[in-house]
């Protein structure tokens, strides 16, 4: 075994419901007996028609198709609230913290969450959503988002999340492209003690020629500011709520159903609608929600992401409300008003597990140990990463500082495409090494192959495949089962592609290298390098745009833009600032480029394929003859030194 082994805490191993052995018997089985083990752990869920087959999936070409529990029926807002209420029904089911300290916190039990979810599916019913009908949410980290999420799946309406940071233009992308016919938003939003105008941006983005499926606004008073509404389409929230009753039955739904979609940027320019199903959707996500954490009743737990992403989507509500949990939502920034904000929280509301993201560790280990030591942490228990790989460095200041040594860290791996966790520990099981998302979960056929697609053995390198289906699974990409297909199952056939490469050291540990296609992961957050392209070259000074990844301290990974500009056109620094504003405006404040060298050419083959492997190197600071490799073969070589010459400074 490695020297760099944190064992499993004595406590943990005492009183987990998951030991080592136990660990590997349950993977064996789910590999070995699949069809079984999946027909048992779909008990944890009420059926109304229990499944009698487990997983009819195939990677293959032939009869490519995933299906899991596909005759059985169920509800997903009734497994996350009705069937609690005989024995839970008083117990808090969401605690929120505000974005401001001096606010109130709110609490829902599950009785009164299930009266608003109920309310608000009628609401919807009243406003013309139909099972079937996509509906887009665009909130602020308030409740009333997860009551709208629960609603939708009440009367199996189909929603689609549109992360409260994004611009009016993607909002608008992201409507027209599921055809939705109502939107769900509040007057405002509060972020770190600013104001973020969501009804005026779902108005701008209705505004748009493109964007003309919508026909019904709800709108939450958040924050009281004033906003425009429009006759006969908007409605406010709470008067619609005041007319209607706190019950609604719940819509028998197929476990293949959709659930949700949520837009997730790829390697081309369009981001894709994740379509995810009903049943084997929230079985994985009850499950590793229980497996990863070990969760028991009355414990706080606290997903400090965002709805608007997977994880909120996984973590926030589907997964803790299943199992009964009680979930903590943070409607602020965790460095906000001061860095110590985040523990401040965590006392505050006695939190036994937090799950945040690495380069939230990051920008925190900056400001000093000192915002940490000033609070108590003695509820903490468990800590969490999640969004990308986490440095051995933030693993060691999580694990020392903010856990004091006595909380084991769950690393997770995955994806939006996955569902929930895919390779992580689990707190009575594993050894931790830092850095690690140590071992698979049950059901999950990891493999490592070469650029071949041939599977290496043993400590290995190389790019992570998943060789057979997971009920988690992502069903198909909204409109485009093609583009589906060959996303993910092409380039290894056979084979799940998770675009993402992996380590695997002779103890059987995975370790994730990093993204192998062209999509970076700026906070956690994946931005396909093509939408950021697309939206340079929409400004009418830019003739051409290269977007690349750059290491970055506390995002992990920057953007770093090459652009080349019209004839005519002159590099500044004005323009530099106008670009940056320019993709902010287009996309979001997430997609801001980090750098911006202006580029006279890119380096292209004769075919004028872009060589973004050396765009990579320049960006990443490595500008040896030997790093950037052979450029003889370019149309012309010459533009490499050129970019190396002219390279910008990483911005802090």
């Amino acid at each position: 075994m490695s020297e760099d082994l944190f064992p499993i805490p004595a406590d943990w191993a005492a009183h987990a419901g998951m030991n080592q052995a136990a660990r590997a018997a349950d993977y064996r089985r789910s590999l070995d007996d699949g069809d079984a083990y999946w027909l048992e752990q779909a008990q944890r869920l009420d059926w109304i028609t229990p499944p009698t087959r487990a997983s009819d999936s195939s990677f293959d070409e032939a009869d490519f198709g995933i299906q899991w529990f596909a005759d059985g029926t169920l509800n997903v807002s009734a497994n996350c609230l009705d069937r609690h209420l005989a024995e839970r029904g008083d117990i808090t089911a969401i605690l929120w913290e505000p974005d401001d300290p001096s606010d109130a916190p709110r609490s829902l039990t599950y009785r009164e969450l299930h009266a608003e979810v109920c309310r608000f599916a009628n609401v919807l019913k009243d406003a013309g959503a139909r099972r079937g009908d996509r509906i887009t949410i665009y909130m602020p980290m308030i409740p009333e988002a997860a009551v709208a999420l629960l609603a939708c799946a009440r009367i199996g309406a189909i929603h689609s999340v549109v992360f409260g940071g994004f611009s009016p233009e993607a909002l608008a992308g992201r409507i027209t492209d599921c055809d939705s016919s109502i939107v769900v938003t509040a007057d405002e939003g509060r972020r770190g003690g600013k104001r973020v105008p969501l009804k005026a941006n779902v108005d701008a983005a209705l505004a748009l020629d493109h964007c003309t499926s919508v026909r019904r606004v709800l709108v939450v008073r958040a924050t009281g500011g004033a906003v425009a509404m429009q006759p006969g389409r908007d409605s406010w929230y709470d008067e619609a709520m005041a007319g209607v009753a706190p019950n609604c039955p719940a819509e028998v739904m197929n476990a293949e159903d959709p659930l949700f979609l949520l837009y997730t940027s790829g390697s081309t320019g369009k981001p894709k609608g994740v379509v995810h199903s009903s049943g084997g959707y929230l079985l994985w996500a009850s499950l590793t929600h229980a497996l990863c954490f070990d969760y028991r009743p009355g414990d706080v737990w606290w997903c400090a992401a965002d709805v608007g992403w997977v994880t909120g989507h996984s973590y926030i509500v589907y997964g803790p409300l299943a199992n009964g949990a009680t979930t903590l939502m943070y409607e602020g920034l965790p460095s906000w008003p001061t860095p110590s904000r985040i523990w401040e929280v965590v006392d505050r509301h006695q939190v036994h597990t937090l799950f945040t993201a690495p380069t939230v560790l990051r920008a925190l280990m900056k400001e000093g140990d000192h915002h940490v030591a000033k609070t108590s942490r003695a509820s903490l228990k468990l800590l969490g990463s999640v969004g990308e790989p986490i440095n051995p460095e933030a693993w060691r200041w999580y694990h020392g500082v903010a856990g004091e040594g006595r909380c084991p860290i769950i690393d997770t791996w995955w994806q939006t495409e996955t569902g929930g966790a895919m390779i992580a520990p689990m707190p009575g099981a594993t050894d931790l090494k830092p850095g690690s998302a140590t071992f698979p979960m049950p059901g999950v056929e990891a493999q490592i192959v070469d650029g071949d697609g041939v599977v290496q053995d043993g400590a290995s390198e190389g790019n992570l495949v998943i060789a057979r289906s997971w009920p988690g699974q992502m069903r198909t990409v909204w409109n485009d089962h093609e583009r589906f297909f060959q996303t993910y199952f092409t380039t290894f056939p056979g084979k799940y592609t998770t675009g993402d490469g992996a380590r695997r050291d002779a103890d059987g540990y995975y370790w994730i290298t990093g993204r192998v296609d062209d999509v970076i992961n700026v906070s956690g957050h994946r931005m396909g390098t093509a939408e950021v392209e697309s939206a340079l070259v929409l400004h009418a000074t830019v003739a051409e745009a290269a977007v690349v990844g750059m290491p970055h301290d506390i995002k992990g990974q920057g953007i770093y833009a090459y652009v080349t500009l019209n004839v005519g056109e002159e590099p500044s620094e004005d323009l530099r600032r106008a670009l940056t504003q320019w993709v902010r405006s287009e996309i979001g404040p997430i997609a801001t480029p980090d750098v911006i060298q202006f580029a006279p050419g890119l380096p292209k083959t004769r075919s004028g394929k872009i060589m973004r492997r050396i765009l990579r190197k320049i960006a990443e600071g490595e500008v040896s003859a030997q790093a950037l490799g052979d450029v003889s073969t370019l149309a012309d070589p010459s533009v490499v030194a050129d970019l190396v010459r002219s390279r910008a400074g990483v911005a802090a």
